[in-house]
């Protein structure tokens, strides 16, 4: 039986494999089905602490997982499954039908951004399709970008980006927005910001240097106009990775997982990191202290059982 397993290698997932390694845990880590988490979509991470000329996002989560392997950590690819309570731990099975028994779970299986579900859209990932102002809302300096989305998520996006971008125009497929009124107050009381109604996005241009532009489709006329822009930022909502802990474990409306002070879920021993339980912050740096703590909760746990 592992001392402790950890589904995830985000740079949650991968900091929890650390700090749980340097304690002599011997962690085994799942990669889940995509190894790196959203950190790999991201070409350059200018504001995790460490890096002054920034780092590119697969190479940030590739040093954590060695970092992780030189004190102990091991890693296994494969896709849980199926999560069960067992006596003396957790049984997890994976994609290939091995069943992996534990007397502790780490869950950092993250959540994944929403896509519109465009092949332009993938083509783009990384070359001005985004779904992170915070993240490279830095790159668009003097440039005009687009979010799409009419929630508060939007609005919150679209404001921080007039930071740094000239323009920053809504593309929302209604004609009312779903934000709170004090974020749509904000939102249309900057002199940065615009609105395209009963719009939605039906392929996005551009060429070898990035994203040009965006092909508008717009619902009422059903009229196809361009629409010239650096950037796309999607902000339509996330989707926790949460599916095989449903009716197991205790989630929020959109099945985010609940946990305490000490990142515990309601069962002993299972623990959680990152974006799986985060709806706020969702930073690179914040998954690292969540997988940090964790990790240093885990650790307790099992002495506790001693």
């Amino acid at each position: 039986m592992e001392n402790v397993l950890i589904l995830g290698t985000g740079i949650a997932g991968e900091t929890a494999a650390i700090y749980t390694a340097r304690a002599n845990l011997n962690p085994l880590v799942i990669t889940g089905a995509e190894d790196g988490g959203q950190l790999t979509l991201t070409t350059e991470v200018d504001n995790f602490p460490g890096f002054p000329e920034g780092i590119s996002g697969p190479i940030l989560t590739q040093n954590a997982k060695k970092q992780a392997e030189r004190f102990g950590a091991r890693h296994k690819f494969g896709l849980a499954t199926e999560f069960n309570k067992i006596e003396n731990g957790f049984e997890v099975t994976i994609d290939s039908g091995e069943k992996i028994q534990t007397k502790t779970l780490i869950i950092a299986t993250g959540a994944s951004a929403r896509w519109l579900g465009l092949d332009s859209e993938q083509k783009f990932k990384g070359k001005g399709v985004s779904t992170c102002a915070t993240c490279d809302g830095a790159f668009y300096k003097g440039k005009e970008v687009v979010v799409v989305g009419g929630g508060d998520s939007a609005m919150e996006e679209a404001n921080f980006l007039t930071k740094f971008a000239d323009k920053v125009t809504v593309i929302h497929r209604r004609d009312e927005l779903r934000a709170s009124k004090i974020m749509q107050d904000k939102f249309f009381k900057n002199d940065k910001t615009n609105i395209i109604w009963d719009s939605e996005i039906v392929e996005v241009l551009g060429d070898n240097s990035g994203v040009t532009g965006v092909k508008i489709l717009n619902k009422k006329t059903n009229e196809e106009s361009e629409f010239s822009t650096h950037g796309v930022f999607l902000a339509v909502g996330h989707i926790p990775n949460t599916d095989i802990f449903k009716n197991k474990l205790d989630m929020d409306d959109h099945g985010y997982l609940k946990v305490n002070e000490k990142n515990e879920t309601n069962i002993k021993g299972v623990f959680a990191a990152g974006d799986v339980h985060d709806t706020r912050y969702r930073q690179a740096i914040t998954a690292a202290g969540s997988g940090c703590r964790s990790a240093i909760e885990v650790e307790k746990y099992l002495e506790s059982l001693e």
